[in-house]
């Protein structure tokens, strides 16, 4: 049996599909209310959160079509510094891809896991949900993915596994974390949640959650095999040989840049900047190391820039989508609808319901820090009322953001790494979506549980 990517896709392409989501984002300041909460500097975060019960209905400002599509330049200025990072970190990995210790290394990997898809895949998921859970890691695997692919293909699996050892596994992390500074910890620090707390519960639902998307993915797998390693890859490109003394500092300098940006981050508060500076070090050191010189250290970049200028603009066009919804003035009101009715339902339903509508409030706004800003300041009082541990409410909106980001095309990250794999939406789908189901039952579970037994 072969792998279904060699038929062709009738879903648009991605960047179709979110310039069609900015025009629809238009649209929507034509019908929805504009209102908005008003806001405060959180005294422990820094960041400006909504005051519950502030709501009020503003003056519309519907959003023309030029004005729409001049929000795209908007978006991509937005997302200035992610954008960077893409390209940056793409142009370092082209750079260890062209010394080809990135192919050496790749091989001895290989064989160390016996070309076994049933090994390869939950070791790959682990070392990625790690990153997820760390650091809300996904724009970094972009420039990943042509490696990934090749690693996915030399044990005969397609490209959306490569896509779901990585920017799946990383997402099921993250969403799960007891860490994570750009969820968890944001969420918590909002709701007056003692920072770290409960983790053990979030470090148990997560080991559970990795093995049942491990578990999927091996299925999927081995149910979709490709015959051959996948050609076209620049990683498949020849290579010249390199020493193994050679091969050694190239690895060693791209693995100490990632250490260098983890350590950065956990004592520094290191951001994309930060991580943008660090490969671009590594990336020149590593040619010279590679024995490119500067000149084709310098042309490996320019390659990598090329290879990842799709991946950028997908991400500015999926912000894009926000600046239109934010000129008008309706994501405040959405948000308001989609969480006013829970006030009326049971506790257990409505902190069932919080799941949902996090997930559903994620589509409108991609980011989860963004999110948790805009949305606890709701919940926790709310929780309150409902008698609902506000710990509950952090999990909820943990669960229902964090795991739509495996689903939503506004995901520019998500969108990015399935156009560099060349996997299209609709196949990535048909892997994720029912593994995203199962895990969002899980975390309806894991609320329920949390629930009756009295998590703080």
């Amino acid at each position: 049996m072969t792998a279904d990517t060699s038929r062709t896709s009738r879903f648009p392409h991605p960047l179709v599909l979110l310039v069609g989501g900015v025009v629809l984002a238009g649209l929507a300041t034509h019908v929805v209310p504009a209102g908005e909460f008003a806001r405060a500097l959180h005294p422990v975060t820094g960041r400006a959160v909504v005051v519950g019960g502030s709501f009020h209905l503003v003056p519309a400002a519907p959003i023309g079509l030029l004005d729409a599509l001049t929000a795209i330049p908007r978006g991509l200025i937005d997302a200035a510094e992610v954008i960077a990072t893409v390209l940056l970190v793409g142009g370092a990995f082209t750079v260890f891809d062209r010394t080809g210790a990135l192919r050496v290394g790749l091989v001895a990997l290989v064989r160390a896991l016996g070309g076994r898809a049933a090994l390869a895949i939950p070791v790959c998921c682990a070392a990625f949900a790690a990153a997820g859970a760390l650091e809300n890691m996904q724009e970094e695997i972009i420039a990943l993915v042509p490696v990934l692919v090749l690693f996915a293909g030399r044990f005969g699996a397609s490209p959306v596994v490569a896509v779901a050892i990585s920017l799946g596994a990383a997402a099921v992390g993250a969403s799960f974390s007891p860490i994570n500074p750009f969820q968890v910890v944001i969420a918590q620090q909002v709701a007056d949640v003692a920072v770290f707390s409960g983790g053990l519960f979030r470090l148990g639902m997560l080991v559970v959650a990795l093995g049942f998307w491990s578990t999927g993915v091996v299925r999927y797998a081995r149910s979709h095999p490709v015959a051959a390693p996948v050609a076209g890859s620049r990683a498949e490109v020849a290579r010249p040989e390199l020493d193994p003394a050679r091969t050694g500092v190239v690895i060693a300098i791209m693995l100490a840049a990632f250490a260098a940006f983890i350590i950065g981050l956990a004592r520094y508060g290191w951001g994309f900047n930060e991580l943008s500076g660090v490969f671009l070090v590594a990336g020149a050191a590593a040619g010279l190391a590679g024995g490119l010189g500067a000149s084709g250290t310098a042309e490996a970049y320019g390659a990598g820039f090329r290879d990842m200028a799709l991946s950028g603009v997908l991400i500015g066009v999926s912000r894009a989508i926000y600046v239109v919804m934010a000129d008008g003035h309706v994501v405040d009101t959405i948000v308001n609808g989609l969480f006013a009715p829970l006030a009326s339902w049971p506790p257990t339903v409505a902190a069932l319901g919080m799941v949902g509508v996090q997930a559903v409030t994620h589509v409108l706004v991609p980011s989860v820090s963004g999110q948790a800003v805009l949305t606890m300041p709701i919940l926790a009082p709310l929780a309150d009322l409902l008698h609902i541990s506000r710990q509950v409410a952090v999990l909820a909106f943990q669960y229902g953001a964090g795991l739509c980001e495996l689903i939503t095309p506004t995901n520019g990250a998500l969108m990015a790494v399935l156009v560099a794999a060349r996997v299209p939406f609709d196949q990535w789908l048909r892997l994720a979506l029912p593994l995203w189901a199962g895990l969002m039952a899980m975390a309806a579970l894991a609320v329920w549980a949390a629930m009756a037994g009295g998590l703080t």
